[in-house]
């Protein structure tokens, strides 16, 4: 039996790398100028920590979590997303008393049970941003502006910025009464999963993206959030506005836009390519002002973002808007040539290393012609060539690849002279 990927994951291959390290470089200094410091948090987190978090009437905590017992019989959920895990560290570490807002990014894997697509895997990659304990709109305005200049930074273009305000528990639940009034003469045209939205979740109808029932038509007419406000929302939903205008950062509202996560309050963001798509966000997010309570903490606000790595290589590679520094090339591969040679070649290998240098030591045994070869397939900057009479005259040929130079150098003297170089 010949085993293969599971279905939605993928290899990293060692030619990707460059993508991935340009990206999280890029993504680390941003994350460093705003003054965000790394967080990990582990790939497992007990089920319950996402069932109270992110909501057990969201399609991620009901069809695309992966969720098992382990030995002990405890429930386990391998993490579908990266804000519940960092509320919770932020619980159990006492960061409630460090200056606030506590400012925190983090790499992780993601795992859901989803159909892949393009740029989106059962197992993908993401960036993620959290500022916890400071509620004021300049805050969302900072996390925003962190996101924007990213994207910014990779070279993309053409991006834009939908935002929109989704109340908080003293105004929304007047505003799911209007919504559920406007689904109710046209329930049954709508597809399954809203009919079941409608009871459990009705705020996430908007999020719906099926065709094939009357859904978008819908959506379209339904009441805008941002129409009812209470006082404190609108306030906050304008001041955001003001310093997104201040901060020069292009935006339109979006009236339909939730995000997928039952704690969201407020702010909700997306940043979009230009292509057109249910599944082109390269990055959103929110603010989430009750989860810390819901996971046993006091009153906490909070807000952040994730950006799914994957998707944002895809478009700089589409956009052609970078071309990362090639990782892969050697220094130096050795040629040995003869009895002796090899054992002088092992010995020089190592040496070049703790000098800082990469070497790679082409195979003993095999012909010139075929150790030139495997040099030139690595893009080598040098060979270093040990035969008999190099052995016995304690040097080494050295050729600089590019330009076909060749020169004798003693043996120790090499690691200066291609550091020199």
């Amino acid at each position: 039996m010949q085993f293969r990927l599971p279905r939605g994951t993928q290899d990293r291959l060692p030619d990707d790398q460059p993508w991935w390290e340009y990206v999280t470089a890029v993504a680390q200094e941003q994350a460093r100028r705003f003054g965000y410091g790394r967080i990990d948090t582990p790939v497992f987190e007990h089920a319950g920590l996402f069932q109270r978090g992110v909501g057990e009437g969201t399609d991620i905590v009901e069809k695309e979590t992966y969720t098992f017992p382990d030995r002990s019989g405890e429930e386990i959920t391998l993490r579908p997303e990266g804000t519940a895990p960092v509320c919770r560290a932020y619980l159990e570490h006492g960061m409630h008393n460090l200056p606030q807002p506590v400012r925190m990014h983090y790499f992780c894997p993601i795992f859901r049970y989803e159909r892949p697509q393009a740029g989106r895997l059962r197992q993908h990659h993401q960036f993620g941003v959290e500022a916890i304990g400071d509620g004021d709109p300049s805050v969302d305005a900072e996390v925003i502006d962190l996101g924007w200049r990213f994207t910014q930074a990779l070279g993309l273009k053409g991006l834009s910025l939908a935002v929109n305000s989704i109340g908080d528990p003293a105004c929304r639940p007047d505003y799911l009464a209007a919504l559920k009034d406007h689904y109710t003469p046209r329930l049954g045209e709508a597809c399954p999963d809203c009919r079941m939205r409608y009871d459990r979740n009705p705020l996430r109808m908007l999020d719906c993206k099926r065709t094939d029932f009357a859904c978008q038509d819908l959506v379209a007419s339904a009441p805008r959030m941002t129409d009812l406000l209470c006082a404190d929302c609108d306030d906050h939903f304008t001041k955001l506005r003001r310093y997104l205008d201040a901060l020069g950062i292009p935006y339109f509202i979006n009236p339909t836009l939730v995000r997928g996560l039952d704690y969201y309050t407020r702010t909700v963001f997306e940043i979009l390519p230009p292509e057109e798509g249910a599944q082109s966000v390269v990055l959103g997010g929110g603010r989430y002002d009750g989860l810390i309570e819901q996971l046993g903490g006091r009153p906490t606000p909070g807000i952040g973002f994730g950006s799914g790595l994957e998707r944002l290589i895809l478009n700089v590679k589409r956009q052609e808007a970078a071309a990362p520094v090639e990782s892969s090339a050697v220094d130096a591969v050795i040629v040995s040539l003869g009895d002796a040679a090899p054992a002088i070649a092992v010995r020089l290998a190592s040496d070049l290393r703790q000098a800082g240098l990469s070497v790679v030591l082409a195979q003993p045994g095999r012909s010139l012609r075929g150790q030139m070869r495997h040099a030139s397939a690595l893009n080598a900057r040098y060979t270093l060539v040990l035969g008999d009479a190099e052995v016995a005259a304690g040097a080494v040929q050295v050729k600089t690849m590019d330009s076909g130079e060749q020169r004798e150098t003693p043996l120790d003297e090499v690691a200066t002279a291609l550091n020199r170089r």
